[in-house]
């Protein structure tokens, strides 16, 4: 049974400046941290470097519990990609039967709120895949509201 999630922050930035963290490889893995390290190719700095076809793997991405457990991989790939705007992420992913990840940017007055909707289907554990992924989402808009205040 596929597990729905939803997170939003509201951020005092603009969105131009939103979307640069949202999809700057720096800035997503220092969303990410601790919990989760996911490999990148090393010439990629922003997701915008891409040649985006909707629908076609980017790459594969190892990725890592804490940076040090092998979870397995990922083939990172986008149904859309409007900058400025958001992204939905449908990736094929290790344990996972469905995994799609929407993150839109709105403006808002004084500001720019973010907001991350999933839907995932485990193959197995959807309790303990639901808490990591609470704990997991919770900690990348803790790192955006950080960043930004």
């Amino acid at each position: 049974m596929p597990i729905t999630l939803e997170f939003e922050s509201t951020l005092p930035v603009s969105p131009e400046r939103a979307w640069a963290w949202i999809t700057h490889v720096d800035y997503l893995r220092e969303e990410m941290r601790p919990w989760l390290w996911m490999s990148i190719p090393r010439d990629i700095r922003s997701l915008e470097d891409f040649s985006f076809a909707p629908g076609r793997p980017l790459f594969t991405s190892w990725l890592w519990l804490f940076g040090c457990l092998p979870l397995g991989t990922s083939r990172l790939t986008l149904q859309a990609l409007t900058p400025g705007i958001g992204f939905i992420e449908e990736s094929p992913m290790t344990g996972m039967r469905l995994w799609r990840h929407e993150r839109n940017l709105h403006a808002v007055s004084g500001g720019t709120r973010i907001v991350d909707r999933l839907t995932v289907e485990p193959l197995f554990g959807n309790r303990a895949v639901k808490v990591f992924l609470l704990l997991f989402f919770s900690g990348r808009h803790r790192t955006l509201r950080r960043r930004a205040s």
